[in-house]
């Protein structure tokens, strides 16, 4: 049987304050007794009482939502670090639309008119790429933009990353300072600017040292694309010591040495991978490799994203955060270097 629902005033009424108050208790940072609060809400639970954020969302022009795109969830750094996301804009009053972007080019264009119709207040667009089309749509509707985990090259776009070259060059100076000189690379998508730069680094800082890359091929942050990348780069004239561009990539890659090459690791080749992700530390793996300050990438996001929005901020910022070498069993340790 269908039932009306239950209005403000109802609520009002029965907890005997102003239909404002009833407003104020479900306004997210509005100003409210505590005593107020309590009666309110006793009410609302008495009566079945929901607000109607979107019909609220249309009157103050604030729908309190942040549009969150992710193009695959299958690294699992990108969960746990969308749980933080998700996490911290709760606690500061935000709801949170999760939107998939298209997953072999990580392009959120064909999802944009989506996001737009749920008159988002904000967007993170996290490893996604982003046309120069639709960062100028979003900044006509007045829709703020950050980038997580990768960055553009419009010059107006905020993002925040891991400092992806340093974290590149940590790795080549760290196999270096091991004794390898063999060095291969397989690498993740080439769109991506995580990519690009972590590879950048690597290659400079083994350019200093005089070295120059033994091989490369492409594993585009997939586990099997990194697999078939390693049966072909040791099929013939093998590295001693691979970098990989993810751990994602760097589970699978060492499975395929150890379990279909026959090869030992560290002693046969060391694996250095990037992210730290769960599984990295788990025995099986115990993998070497950069950690991605996840906890401080959340923080700068949010903070760029709700100055953006609460306080009409224009300033482009581009945050890059160091990140440690955790040193694990998968590569060799150098000697005097501390584990």
């Amino acid at each position: 049987m269908s039932k009306n629902r239950i209005t403000s005033a109802e609520v009002a009424e029965r907890a005997g304050v102003s239909q404002s108050a009833v407003s104020r208790t479900f306004t997210p940072g509005a100003s409210a007794s505590k005593k107020t609060v309590e009666k309110v809400r006793k009410a609302a639970a008495e009566l079945g009482y929901r607000p109607n954020v979107l019909a609220r969302a249309m009157v103050s022009g604030k729908s309190r939502i942040i549009g969150l795109v992710v193009a695959y969830l299958e690294n699992q750094f990108y969960p746990e670090a969308l749980e933080k996301l998700s996490n911290e804009l709760q606690k500061r009053g935000y709801h949170v639309l999760i939107f998939m972007a298209e997953q072999t080019t990580g392009n959120i264009d064909p999802v944009v008119d989506e996001i737009l119709d749920y008159q988002v207040d904000g967007i993170i667009a996290a490893s996604v790429a982003l046309s120069s089309e639709l960062a100028d749509r979003c900044r006509v509707a007045g829709v703020p933009m950050v980038c997580f985990n990768r960055s553009q090259d419009d010059p107006n776009m905020s993002a925040v990353t891991s400092d992806n070259y340093a974290g590149g060059r940590k790795i080549a100076e760290f196999l270096l300072a091991a004794g390898h000189r063999k060095i291969g690379h397989i690498a993740g998508w080439d769109g991506a600017s995580t990519q690009r730069d972590r590879e950048a680094g690597f290659i400079a800082a083994l350019a200093e040292a005089g070295v120059t890359l033994h091989s490369r091929a492409s594993g585009e942050f997939k586990m099997e694309k990194a697999a078939e990348a390693t049966r072909m780069m040791f099929a013939s004239d093998p590295p001693e010591a691979l970098f990989v561009a993810n751990d994602h990539m760097a589970v699978a890659v060492m499975d395929t040495l150890r379990y279909e090459l026959g090869l030992r690791v560290p002693e046969d080749v060391s694996v250095v991978g990037y992210d730290d992700v769960p599984a990295s530390g788990w025995p099986a793996y115990d993998l070497t490799t950069v950690r991605q300050p996840a906890n401080r990438m959340v923080a700068s996001t949010i903070e760029i994203l709700l100055d953006q929005i609460e306080h009409n901020s224009t300033e482009t910022r581009r945050i890059a955060i160091d990140g440690p070498l955790v040193l694990r069993g998968s590569a060799r340790i150098p000697e005097g270097w501390n584990t």
